[in-house]
């Protein structure tokens, strides 16, 4: 598979041809980020490139990306947790700054991280953090990955299926 899924995640998605899925949920996909500096980073894209901010979702479909956003933002705190002693908290934000479609960022924050960062926003960690190939998603990041779909699992609500099959470290 190429890169191609990049170009058009949510539409990637939706056709079961972006790897980085591990979950469909009510509103959008449950995505695991394409960097892993912080082990856990996920996304929740919207399921539609149409929408660019929340507020042009109809009231119930905001509910339920909120929902979503809750229930990716509490599995990736179980498995962060689960896997990583020193995992502190969640943070969640909505931005749209970069990439116009509606998607909510679940930051993973841990006690070993720099002292001068730990309590900053992430988005100041050095470029090079966002492009060094040793923290690139990858086949080792297989078992966080399948952590988080369980807890996704655990936590309930629709869905529950990766429209690419089961998480594997056939996928990055």
């Amino acid at each position: 598979m190429t890169d191609d899924w990049r170009r058009d995640r949510i539409g990637s998605a939706v056709r079961g041809e972006n790897p980085t899925v591990v979950r469909r949920l009510s509103a959008g996909f449950a995505v695991i980020g394409d960097v892993q500096f912080l082990p856990g980073y996920a996304v929740l894209l919207g399921d539609d490139p149409a929408v660019q901010r929340l507020s042009e979702l109809p009231r119930g479909r905001r509910m339920d990306f909120l929902a979503d956003m809750d229930r990716l933002g509490e599995a990736v705190e179980r498995a962060c947790r689960r896997l990583d002693p020193a995992f502190r908290r969640v943070n969640l934000e909505i931005l749209g700054n970069r990439d116009p479609f509606l998607h909510a960022h679940v930051w993973p924050r841990y006690a070993w991280e720099p002292a001068e960062l730990a309590r900053k926003p992430v988005w100041l960690y050095p470029a090079e953090r966002w492009s060094d190939a040793r923290h690139a998603l990858g086949p080792r990041h297989a078992s966080l990955r399948a952590a988080i779909g369980e807890e996704l699992d655990r936590l309930g609500g629709a869905g529950g299926e990766s429209p690419g099959g089961p998480a594997g470290a056939d996928r990055p």
